[in-house]
């Protein structure tokens, strides 16, 4: 059976997995290669953001504390969840 090559490893594995992002396509064997990859990174501490993040000022932060450090005073990270459907 032909295996594909992680862009990231070059690990060839049965399950990989392709992503297309922006017109490209890449071919991963793991979540983990696929954040390193395309993940964006916090524009204050680096970390790689596999949530939602924030952006202010054409920039994107892991959270609203990083963008603060940077000088962004106006984000916060809790949401109004009215409306918001719930487990009960």
């Amino acid at each position: 059976m032909l295996r594909n090559k992680c862009v990231v490893c070059g690990n060839s594995y049965d399950k990989s997995f392709t992503i297309t992002m922006g017109g490209m396509s890449y071919e991963f064997d793991s979540f983990e290669c696929a954040i390193h990859k395309l993940a964006p990174e916090c524009s204050n501490c680096q970390m790689r953001i596999i949530g939602h993040g924030v952006e202010s000022d054409g920039r994107i932060f892991c959270g609203a504390h990083c963008a603060r450090v940077k000088g962004s005073v106006d984000l916060t990270d809790r949401v109004d969840h009215i409306g918001i459907a719930q487990d009960h």
